[in-house]
């Protein structure tokens, strides 16, 4: 079937012929494309151009429609026109103006002699700088390349257009001016030198998909040597929305985060991140499980962060696979691999069970086969019910931050964001197959940045 994310447009130039359109539609259709529209482009008395429109399984399969029409030695295919590269070209963000810049006297006011006042009240007095330029508005999205997405490692250059649209999601849900800084160096103390380097710059710092476990220093470092909010998205944005759908999950089924048992499998940034988040909750039974098994005082881990895991979870020192873990779990939190669950395993959970299955594009338990048995399922793809998306935390949660003039992000203001989340589904709306709002909930942004704004304005807290 095709995937209406991938639409491509196949011009198409044949002999002047009344068939000439219906016989390529045919064959599109015939080998499983799905026609969206027709445009003519030009004719004369012997040649007739025209587009059509279709959505496709991926760019592999436009060219296989391809060959198909070439087939025919009259049909020639001009070109596809991939719409998912047309929404790239030239980038997908822009610098514009705030203010006109058309006579002599905007010049003055905008730039030399006037700025030179702005300048001075900076020298005199830096947090003016927060009022007086874009740092009042201004978030870096900084990466390396190491862990982008499903692809791995793929370089600062590669990371571009992750980081652009990062950046535009900042500018369309919280009108946050975001910047995509891309770095071509892995060595830790580097990307801490330049983060702290640019970062006058800046109001905050969003660290992107930077691999762990050196994403854990990086962060640490910058967060204890900044006087701006530092936040890692692929930790803490992941850990913030898991507990907005897990505290509206527990409601549905009537149980409480301290008597629950969870099981979280993927202990790297995520899975860390979001382990730390509910215990600071009140969750007292998580079990972490890796590769290796599950996570315990019982052995030794190298990684210090994964040690800390270790010694300060699995009360009940379960030993053994993450199926063995699974049985009799009121929680199962999947941030690792695809297909390493079925059905059956999810059936030897406890009674109203929750089951969140986060890896991507392949979740680890296939969705259907786990609602055989949970009582709730959420995963990280947008063609179930119950999408566990970052885009739902980290434009409201910066503009917050970035309204209050936070000089870091705590885990106040983490547990505030994801109940923001979880309030912006009503009583009455909730149900096994809305637990989180989705990606384009009206206002989301806003409300969570209220409540930041409430909780954390006019001095209420200290630790801002």
């Amino acid at each position: 079937m095709a995937n209406p994310s991938y639409t491509v447009t196949l011009r198409i130039e044949t002999p002047v012929d009344a068939q000439a359109v219906p016989k390529a539609t045919r064959v599109i259709t015939d080998n499983g494309g799905m026609i969206t529209g027709l445009d003519m482009v030009k004719t004369d008395e012997k040649i007739l151009t025209f587009d059509i429109t279709c959505l496709t399984l991926d760019l592999a399969h436009a060219k296989v429609l391809r060959s198909h029409l070439q087939a025919d030695p009259e049909v020639k295919v001009l070109g596809i026109h991939d719409s998912t590269v047309q929404a790239h070209l030239g980038g997908k963000i822009e610098v514009t103006l705030k203010r006109p810049l058309k006579t002599r006297q905007d010049l003055s006011r905008i730039y030399t002699p006037g700025v030179a006042t702005i300048c001075e009240r900076i020298a005199e007095d830096p947090e003016e700088a927060r009022r007086l330029t874009i740092k009042r508005n201004t978030v870096a999205v900084v990466t390396d390349g190491t862990a982008v997405l499903g692809l791995g490692d793929i370089g600062p250059t590669a990371a571009m257009p992750v980081m652009e649209g990062k950046a535009a999601l900042f500018k369309n849900f919280a009108n946050v001016d975001a910047f995509p800084i891309c770095l071509d160096t892995k060595d830790t103390e580097e990307i801490i030198s330049i983060v702290k380097a640019i970062a006058p710059g800046f109001g905050g710092i969003n660290l992107e998909d930077v691999s762990a476990p050196r994403c854990f220093e990086i962060e640490r470092r910058l967060r204890d040597e900044l006087d701006i909010p530092v936040f890692h998205d692929d930790q803490h944005g992941t850990a913030v929305v898991v507990l907005a759908a897990l505290i509206n999950a527990l409601r549905l089924v009537d149980k409480a985060i301290e008597d629950v048992k969870i099981v979280v499998s993927g202990v790297g940034a995520a899975g860390n991140a979001i382990i730390r988040l509910l215990i600071g909750q009140g969750a007292t039974d998580i079990i972490g499980a890796g590769r290796a098994g599950t996570l315990g005082a019982f052995r030794q881990e190298a990684d210090p962060d994964r040690n800390w895991l270790a010694l300060n979870t699995n009360p009940r020192r379960v030993e053994g696979s993450l199926k063995d873990a699974l049985v009799d779990a009121d929680v199962f939190i999947g941030v690792s691999a695809g297909n390493i669950l079925k059905g059956e395993d999810i059936a030897t959970m406890a009674d109203d069970a929750i089951v969140f299955a986060l890896a991507n594009p392949t979740p680890e338990v296939d969705p259907s086969a786990a609602g055989k048995h949970a009582a709730v399922v959420a995963t990280g793809r947008s063609d179930y019910p119950n999408q566990i998306n970052n885009v739902l935390a980290f434009p409201g949660l910066f503009r917050g931050m970035l309204d209050v003039q936070a000089r870091q992000v705590t885990d106040g203001m983490l547990v505030v964001a994801a109940n923001a989340i979880a309030n912006a589904v009503e009583e009455e709306q909730l149900n096994a197959a809305y637990i989180i709002p989705g990606v384009f909930h009206k206002g989301l942004a806003d409300k969570v940045a209220a409540a930041i704004r409430e909780e954390f304005s006019n001095g209420k807290k200290t630790n801002l």
